[in-house]
């Protein structure tokens, strides 16, 4: 099973490159970064560089470092190293980068509408006591605008679909006028509907330059539908490059132990991987 596995991964990854980074500027740089849990090391010296309307995937099992990686970036965990958006200082750099947590560390019932969710990604511009003002209303309509939500600006963040959520949330990350987004694990319980509409958004962001950073367990999907794909595992980087040369079947093993398993669904493969 492992190695009918892995053949059917290799084979699904495109000749060509789905997108070419000769003519982008960097747009993101992380050196050395290292973080914890409660003074217990959670990741390892990571480095690397992201370039404008760039698509990564981050792939490793379940505990591989994934959401801490992102924590990181963000500042939400203590951390060593740098990361530097667009040439600015790390502390600067950690506000701005817009991110999109795992859907089920979010309350869906807390009484907030669309527009409301959309407008906290205006926090940092706004101020704590300040009302928002035109160009805030005008950021938080263009961010629904581009994924499509705005004709339900007025409904309950609980009322929606969980498509509808993921975009609400893209929304919100987008309205902190980001260059670089971080989704931990945005395809999470959606159906294939979602799924398509997501990476419509997805191909937007690329246009206008917007690089996205995505954790993931899909690795079919991410053979097909990323620029560049990060291995993790234990908190440390094991492959960082483009799929064709990162899904070699030492790094898969090195990565997820053997333990690929595919399922089919209809006429198209779904392989997922991950430890029990």
């Amino acid at each position: 099973m492992a190695e009918l596995s892995i053949r059917a991964l290799l084979g699904a990854i495109p000749d060509q490159p789905a997108w070419d980074r000769t003519s982008s500027p960097q747009v993101m740089t992380v050196n050395a970064l290292s973080a914890s849990y409660n003074g217990h090391p959670a990741l390892h010296d990571v480095s690397f560089n992201v370039y404008a309307g760039e698509r990564i995937g981050i792939v490793g099992p379940n505990g591989a470092g994934k959401s801490t990686l992102f924590k990181a970036i963000v500042g939400l965990l203590p951390h060593q190293g740098a990361i530097s958006i667009q040439g600015a200082s790390c502390r600067q750099s950690h506000t701005m980068v817009g991110y999109v947590p795992q859907h089920e560390v979010i309350d869906w019932n807390f009484p907030a509408t669309v527009w409301d969710v959309v407008m906290m990604g205006r926090a940092r511009q706004i101020g704590y006591i300040l009302p928002p003002r035109k160009r805030d209303r005008q950021a938080v309509q263009a961010a629904l605008e581009r994924v499509e939500m705005w004709p339900l600006r007025k409904r309950q963040i609980g009322e929606l679909s969980g498509g509808q959520r993921r975009r609400v949330f893209v929304a919100r990350a987008l309205a902190q006028q980001a260059s670089v987004l971080l989704l931990d694990e945005p395809f999470s319980g959606v159906d294939a509907q979602a799924e398509s509409e997501i990476f419509q958004v997805l191909d937007v962001l690329r246009a206008e330059g917007v690089a996205v950073l995505l954790a993931t367990h899909n690795l079919a999907q991410a053979a097909t539908h990323y620029d560049k794909l990060m291995m993790l595992n234990g908190g440390r980087v094991l492959a960082y490059g483009t799929p064709a040369e990162v899904y070699t079947p030492e790094n898969l093993a090195a990565t997820f132990g053997g333990r690929i398993a595919l399922w089919r669904d209809g006429d198209q493969y779904v392989l997922v991987a991950d430890r029990p």
